[in-house]
């Protein structure tokens, strides 16, 4: 079967020389691509510019991405109404940059401009503003696909990350999702629609589920 993968941290500029990123080397992402060739699939991996998992790949075809924008572009160009599996393993950041300022010892603000902002100038203020999320358009684009999402959990108990996880799964219209982060400890949950949730105590015993799901 034709799978996709997409792995590794997504990042945003914040002025020309400096950006904001998330906390991921990619390796989950990478090592599930591996597996799926292994197991005999068409796999294209979709990998981070900034992933330092650089691990040799086994009969993938690989692309790379940098902002959400050009890994959504990405996956577009490898849309379509085959049946495919998509494992949408990727950080992406939730944030991106709207406005910078600087912050006068009035408590004015002026706007940043300039291509690189000079440390010296005082206080920097950048205002936020959330990325377009990308699990949500996946259905569209993959009609007919399996598409496993991911949902990284900081806080709360394992029991408000699993909840969330399952509002992420109805809000996007995704078969499955994988939970995880120190809100599930160690751990990870499997949510599916179609079988019952399974609790993966590792790695490697994450990979060999996602694999024998296809």
């Amino acid at each position: 079967m034709r799978c996709i993968v997409t792995a590794g941290p997504t990042w945003e500029p914040l002025d020309q020389v400096r950006r904001l990123t998330n906390f991921s080397t990619g390796s989950l992402g990478g090592r599930l691509a591996n597996a799926l060739a292994l197991a005999g699939h068409d796999v294209r991996l979709l990998l981070s510019e900034t992933a330092t998992w650089r691990a040799p790949l086994w009969a993938v075809s690989v692309a790379p991405f940098s902002t959400g924008a050009s890994l959504a572009e990405a996956l577009r160009q490898w849309s379509g109404p085959d049946p495919t599996a998509v494992f949408h393993a990727a950080a992406v950041g939730d944030f991106a940059v709207r406005r910078l300022s600087t912050s006068l010892p009035d408590g004015t603000l002026q706007p940043a401009t300039c291509g690189k902002v000079d440390t010296r100038g005082g206080v920097l203020v950048a205002e936020l503003e959330p990325t377009p999320k990308i699990l949500g358009q996946l259905r569209s684009w993959f009609p007919n696909a399996r598409i496993t999402g991911w949902k990284y959990e900081a806080d709360g108990t394992r029991a408000d990350a699993v909840a969330r996880g399952e509002a992420q799964m109805a809000e996007a219209r995704t078969d499955a999702c994988v939970v995880n982060g120190p809100a599930c400890g160690t751990d990870f949950v499997w949510l599916r629609r179609d079988a019952e949730t399974r609790i993966l105590t590792t790695r490697d015993t994450l990979l060999d589920a996602l694999v024998a799901s296809v």
